[in-house]
C-alpha cells in the first residue's frame, strides 16, 4: 500500500508538472521570454500524440524551472488553439523549437533519448537581450528595429503576419480547389467506366470466353 501511494503521489506531481507546462494565448508571453522553447503542439485524441506523451511529460519534469529552456505543450484543441492557428499547425503532433518569436519545425527523432539530446543542445539565440550570439547582420536588423517606433514595429509585424496568413489562406483555397478538380474527375471517370461496361463489355467477354472453350462462332 506505501508503494502505491508513493507510485501515485509521483504520478500526481508529474501530471501536475505537465499541466503548469501547458502554455496558452495568454500565458505565452510571460512563459517563454527569454527562453529558446522545445513544444509539442497536439491534439489529445491524436494517437501519435498519445505515444509519445510519457517520454515528453518526462522531458518537460526534467526542465521545469531551466534558466534559458522551455519544454512545453499546446493544446491545439483547447487553450492552445491560437497558438497553433498562429504558428500554422496542420497536423499533430507537431514540434517547433528555438526563438518563440521565429520558431522552426524539428525534423528530428520523437523516442525519448532523441528528444532528450536534442533538448540538451538547445541554448540561448541571437535575441536584443543576447546579442553577443547575433552574427552582424542579425545585430543590424536588431539595431534597425530598435530604432523604430513602436506602432512603426506593431505595423512592420501585422504586415508580416499578414503576409503569412496570406499564404496559408491561398495554400488552402489551392487545396479546395484540387479536391474539387479531382472529385469532378472522378465522378466522370466512374460515369464514363460504368458507361463502357453498359455498352456490352460483359457480354463481349463472355462471347469471347464460350467461344474460346467450344471452338466455335456458332450458336
Amino acid at each position: 500500500m506505501a508503494r502505491l501511494a508513493v507510485a501515485a503521489s509521483l504520478s500526481a506531481v508529474l501530471f501536475g508538472a505537465a499541466r503548469g507546462m501547458e502554455l496558452t494565448k495568454e500565458s505565452w508571453d510571460e512563459a517563454v521570454a527569454g527562453k529558446t522553447v522545445f513544444l509539442k503542439m497536439f491534439a489529445p485524441w491524436c494517437g501519435h500524440c498519445k505515444s509519445m506523451k510519457p517520454d515528453w511529460d518526462k522531458l518537460m519534469a526534467e526542465y521545469k524551472g531551466h534558466v534559458s529552456t522551455l519544454v512545453a505543450d499546446v493544446d491545439c484543441t483547447a487553450g492552445g488553439k491560437a497558438l497553433c492557428d498562429e504558428h500554422g499547425v496542420q497536423g499533430f503532433p507537431t514540434l517547433k523549437y528555438g526563438d518563440p518569436s521565429d520558431l522552426q519545425d524539428y525534423e528530428g527523432g520523437r523516442d525519448a533519448a532523441a528528444l532528450k539530446t536534442f533538448a540538451a543542445g538547445l541554448g540561448p539565440q541571437c535575441s536584443p537581450a543576447n546579442l553577443d550570439l547575433c552574427d552582424d547582420a542579425k545585430k543590424a536588423k536588431v539595431k534597425e528595429y530598435m530604432a523604430l517606433a513602436e506602432d512603426a514595429r506593431e505595423k512592420l509585424i501585422k504586415e508580416k503576419q499578414g503576409a503569412i496568413e496570406k499564404l496559408e489562406a491561398d495554400f488552402k483555397e489551392l487545396l479546395e480547389g484540387l479536391q474539387k478538380t479531382y472529385e469532378s474527375a472522378n465522378k466522370k471517370k466512374d460515369a464514363d467506366v460504368e458507361a463502357i461496361k453498359a455498352s456490352g463489355l460483359g457480354l463481349l467477354k463472355s462471347v469471347h470466353a464460350h467461344v474460346k472453350k467450344t471452338g466455335s462462332a456458332e450458336l
